[in-house]
């Protein structure tokens, strides 16, 4: 496959059962660019059961309006409340079926993973990947609520595993932002450099 010219559009998923956030990108080559960002909000809703029907429903809805070609979610993260990460596994798992139950090929990340991508620190704040993100991808407005940006994240960092993937023939790793810069300056030069 020519990286140079495959077009495809990935839905990134950070769950939750109060608030879902998304991101779509479209991927063209080593180009990537904003289609849509926002969340799913949950608040109001009492019923758990009621809340994973409407991440399947919304998540659903997300693929047939935007047609993506594979969904990255990102893995619920180790919490010593056990009924938190039981919710968050569940929130996730109806992401999932959602995408199951339209085909699309599905890549979990772990938290600290996406962050890394992003940043280049995989402790980085959310405040942090949400301006990354920004700059990336040439947006002004500001979400409401991180998990807009942290769903955005996920799409954007299941993109560059492709992009570093097919450029060396194998998955390359990185040490750092530093390193990565080096290896992507077209894809990097421009952006801010993040103080350490």
């Amino acid at each position: 496959m020519d990286i140079n010219k495959k077009e495809r559009i990935i839905l990134g998923i950070d769950p939750g059962t109060v608030v879902m956030g998304y991101g779509l990108i479209r991927e063209t080559g080593a180009k990537i660019e904003l289609i849509s960002l926002g969340v799913v909000k949950m608040e109001k809703i009492d019923d758990h059961m009621l809340k994973l029907q409407r991440i399947f429903e919304k998540t659903v809805a997300l693929i047939d309006n935007y047609h993506p070609d594979c969904l990255a979610i990102e893995a619920p993260f180790y919490g010593k409340n056990i009924q938190v990460m039981l919710k968050l596994g569940r929130a996730q798992g109806m992401a999932i079926a959602a995408a199951l139950s339209r085909n699309l090929v599905i890549t979990e990340y772990a938290p600290r993973k996406i962050k890394q991508s992003i940043t280049g620190n995989g402790n980085a704040a959310k405040e942090q990947v949400a301006a990354m993100l920004q700059t990336l991808l040439s947006f002004k407005e500001a979400p409401d609520f991180l998990d807009a940006t942290d769903g955005l994240a996920v799409a954007v960092c299941h993109s560059f595993q492709r992009i570093s993937t097919s450029k060396s023939g194998s998955k390359k790793s990185y040490s750092g932002w530093d390193t990565f810069a080096k290896d992507n300056m077209s894809r990097v030069a421009g952006l801010p450099k993040i103080k350490k």
